[in-house]
């Protein structure tokens, strides 16, 4: 199938994570990606490791978490400062329908490249900025990280252990969502552009988008005012909906509805907690959580893993393990989803680099780019032809 994304062009001028996730996604879904690296430097996150990719010759191919964000794009080296360079910058920004950047605020406007600059001289651009606070506000000045974003945002406080210190999510998550984010702006605006010839301006930021994501916890709080506690691996809404312990580790037990708590206490031979009318609906178990999981935590415990899984799917319980990244890749879904990915690259020791997909599937095609992450500057002399410059 022709991909989605087919014939659109994106300049990308970003680095580290955010920016650069938007722009793989874009990659993925079919769009030509052109990132502009610092000559001679390029993404800081080429040397963000060990773990490094090796090469047949005994160096690297830059580190895991550069590939981890930058597959299908085409990579050429600029100097910013130079003006030659930003005269090239302009030129492929002509030939772009969407520039993704995350420099500071204002931090484009020195060298005439930022989208007031730009919006006049090419208006059918879609100019993405990504900051850490926005491009306004008291706050938009400072320089923002994923980790202050999680803090800022909310999400810090409601992670972790009750009566531990606040926890960040094990992945870069405002990060993440804020290149997600990005992407359904600039889809949106392509969108639009489409009824109206236009180009637009998308703002997105890592602290926006970190409160975005605090769904129900954020809807709890503003309807009840109670400030959330953290509460480890349970639900604020639900009981039974947690971790639990079992001989050879732990499982999740993730029951939505009465039916479901009725059989998973049969399951664990519990039959009597089932009729309790203490616990016969969610508002019940939600006030006697104390005293019922440890109840079911105490059953649970004296059945293995498999045999537990295995007698709760047959009742149609939702449960599942909790899976090191080892397992993960290893499970049969994953694997026939096409998650993980082998990408040629003749210099790679072993012929490929891995990666993970874009999770999203059309009419039963997996997104997902056939090309690796670039060398730096690999397309540096075909796209300067491109634009006649070679």
């Amino acid at each position: 199938m022709s991909k989605p994304l087919a014939g659109i062009r994106v300049l990308e001028l970003a680095r580290i994570l955010a920016g650069p996730w938007s722009g793989q996604m874009l990659a993925d879904l079919g769009a030509d990606v052109i990132k502009v690296e610092r000559k001679g430097a390029g993404d800081d996150t080429r040397q963000w490791g060990p773990p490094f990719v090796e090469s047949t010759d005994g160096s690297h191919l830059g580190a895991a978490y550069f590939h981890a964000a930058n597959r299908g794009k085409r990579s050429i080296e600029l100097d910013f400062d130079d003006p030659e360079g930003q005269r090239i910058v302009r030129k492929l920004a002509a030939k772009s329908d969407v520039l993704i950047e995350n420099f500071k605020v204002g931090g484009l406007a020195k060298f005439k490249l930022d989208y007031a600059n730009l919006k006049d001289e090419f208006p059918r651009l879609i100019y993405c900025s990504v900051t850490g606070f926005g491009q306004d506000g008291p706050y938009a000045q400072r320089a923002g990280y994923d980790l202050m974003a999680q803090g800022m945002g909310g999400m810090m406080d409601l992670t972790g252990m009750p009566g531990n210190p606040p926890t960040r999510v094990g992945v870069a998550i405002s990060d993440i969502f804020t290149g997600c984010y990005a992407t359904i702006g600039i889809l949106a605006a392509l969108q639009q552009r489409e009824r109206t010839g236009k180009g637009a301006y998308v703002d997105t930021a890592l602290v926006d988008s970190t409160v975005g994501v605090l769904a129900n916890q954020a809807l709890n709080f503003l309807v009840s005012g109670k400030m959330p506690e953290r509460i480890g691996n349970t639900h604020p809404n639900i009981v039974p909906y947690q971790e639990f312990p079992v001989a050879d580790g732990h499982i999740i037990v993730a029951t939505g509805n009465d039916n479901q708590y009725v059989k998973f206490c049969n399951v664990i031979g519990l039959p009597e907690l089932a009729q309790d009318p203490k616990y016969a609906n969610n508002t019940g178990r939600l006030t006697h959580r104390n005293e019922l999981v440890p109840q079911l935590a105490a059953a649970t415990k004296r059945m293995t893993r498999d045999d537990l899984l295995a007698k709760l799917e047959a009742q149609k319980v939702p449960a599942g393990p909790i899976n090191n990244l080892q397992q993960v890749f290893d499970d049969p879904q994953v694997k026939y989803r096409g998650m993980k990915l082998n990408l040629p690259r003749a210099e790679a020791k072993g012929g490929t680099i891995p990666g993970v997909r874009t999770p999203i599937v059309i009419d039963g095609w997996r997104a997902a780019s056939e090309n690796p992450s670039p060398k730096l500057g690999e397309h540096t002399a075909e796209i300067l032809k491109e634009i006649g410059e070679g």
